[in-house]
Parts: structure tokens; C-alpha cells; sequence
């Protein structure tokens, strides 16, 4: 039923591009729908679409962005994200996004400014703390991803206790 839906909801997005294939909404609309179908390829070729009729729209970029990601094409998501950071720089998840994008790719000085830039923006979530723990243990700093540990334990102590066990870096060294 569900998806029955999402492909009624689809014929009518593709009428409203009929009459202007421009259409920003629909377009975004059109994009996010053929992602939950599980069409991908078509869902980037909307926002490709999207950023070329939009080029000034910073979400449309970090949709693009993080399709890319999700597709494992990492040169394309790198620089969409850092698009949409350059449109708006306190976009936190672009930040994020550009973090995992570079760390997929093995930059991980690049990475660990990307989420410091996200951590500085999302103080208290935990997930821009987390990868910059992992990219400090790829780095071979343990103490760098000690002292994250330790700041995580007074807001995220869940997620503090899941890196310590990931990482070897127990309450002595932490």
C-alpha cells in the first residue's frame, strides 16, 4: 500500500515537472521519493538537476552530497558537501558528511577538520564526536581519542562505553 502511495505521490510530482521542469519543489520532491523506491540513480539525476536550476540552494547540495556518499562515488560527495558548506557554513551535517566522505577516502587530516568544524557547530551530539574518535585511533592518537572518550562520558556516556569497547581505550587510559 505503501508504495503505492509513494508512486501515486510520484505520477503527480512528474505532472508538475511537465508543466515546468524546473521546479525546485518538485524536483527535491521528485528526488527524495525515487530514493525511498530504492531508485538511486535516478534520485541523483534529480538533484543534479536540482543544484543546476538551484545552484545557491546549500540543502539541495548536501542532498546530493550525501546520495553520492551512500553510493560510494566520494569525489562527487566531497565536493558537493564542501559546496553546500561554502553556501552555508554552519550547515553542521554538510560538515559531517564532508568528515565521512574524507575519512572513506583515507584524507584524515581533512577529515578531522571537517568534524571539528561539526562538533563545533553540534556540540552535543554524539555523532561528530564519535567519528573524530575513530579518525584519532586511525591516526594513531590515542590520547586525542581519549580525551574525546572523556568529554562523550558527561553527555553521551553510551556512547562514550561503545568507543572505549571499540577502541581498547578503557577508563585507565580514558
Amino acid at each position: 500500500m505503501l508504495l503505492g502511495q509513494r508512486q501515486r505521490a510520484l505520477d503527480k510530482v512528474d505532472e508538475l515537472l511537465d508543466l515546468n521542469a524546473a521546479d525546485p519543489h518538485a524536483l527535491a520532491t521528485r528526488a527524495h521519493l525515487l530514493a525511498e523506491l530504492g531508485d538511486k540513480a535516478g534520485a541523483q539525476q534529480n538533484l543534479k538537476r536540482l543544484v543546476a536550476t538551484q545552484p545557491e540552494q546549500p540543502a539541495a547540495w548536501f542532498n546530493l552530497g550525501y546520495l553520492c556518499e551512500e553510493m560510494g562515488q566520494l569525489e562527487e560527495a566531497e565536493a558537493a558537501f564542501r559546496r553546500a558548506t561554502e553556501l552555508d557554513p554552519k550547515l553542521d551535517r554538510a560538515w559531517y558528511g564532508l568528515g565521512l566522505s574524507l575519512i572513506r577516502q583515507r584524507r584524515f587530516e581533512e577529515a578531522v577538520e571537517a568534524l571539528r568544524k561539526n562538533t563545533e557547530l553540534q556540540p552535543m551530539s554524539p555523532y561528530g564526536w564519535y567519528q573524530l574518535a575513530r579518525v584519532h585511533v586511525d591516526r594513531q592518537e590515542p590520547d586525542e581519542a581519549a580525551k574525546i572518550i572523556r568529554h562523550l562520558r558527561k553527555f553521551e556516556p553510551k556512547v562514550a562505553a561503545q568507543l572505549e569497547r571499540e577502541t581498547g581505550l578503557g577508563h585507565s587510559q580514558a
